[in-house]
């Protein structure tokens, strides 16, 4: 009896303690917003949640745009996986367009920023969210074609949900 209270006194001191995400760790929780760029103007949000008892975090994102300039109304759904590897953070991205994308994160001026593995023939992508207060964030997505520098394709400010 003893042994299983120590084994459960353990099991909830270990879910309990919350892992340190270093440069992500502002974007813990849910947010909402709207933005612009290349696939036109839009709305959507995304959650930075912790799973598999706090060794992950796990993003799910959505973009609704609605039709414009000829082109019919769609949504895009994503969904990307936070962790440590050797001491890292690390991230890998899917999304309902097909693309797999695995990123290294760091820390940038006033935020934290994804950049992608790119290789020398395909391009590479770079995620940036800067704190803007409490409770809003700056979310730019960019591309950068091979041999190019990083260009904008969407910029967009984003709210804390309560």
């Amino acid at each position: 009896m003893l042994r299983i209270c120590i084994l459960l006194c353990m099991g909830a001191s270990g879910m309990a303690a919350a892992e340190d995400w270093g440069p992500v760790q502002f974007l813990v929780g849910e947010w909402h917003g709207t933005g612009t760029g290349g696939p036109g103007d839009g709305g959507g949000g995304f959650s930075f949640l912790p799973d598999l008892q706090a060794k992950v975090l796990v993003r799910k994102s959505f973009a609704e745009y609605p039709a414009q300039n000829g082109r019919p109304a769609f949504r895009h759904d994503d969904l990307m996986v936070v962790y440590r590897e050797s001491g890292a953070l690390r991230a890998i991205y899917f999304d309902s367009e097909g693309h797999v994308i695995r990123y290294g994160v760091q820390a940038v001026d006033g935020g934290a920023a994804f950049v992608s593995e790119g290789g020398a023939t395909g391009p590479r992508y770079r995620l940036t969210y800067i704190r803007e207060g409490a409770t809003a964030v700056r979310f730019k997505f960019e591309i950068a074609l091979p041999g190019k520098d990083f260009q904008s394709y969407i910029d967009a400010r984003l709210r804390r949900n309560p």
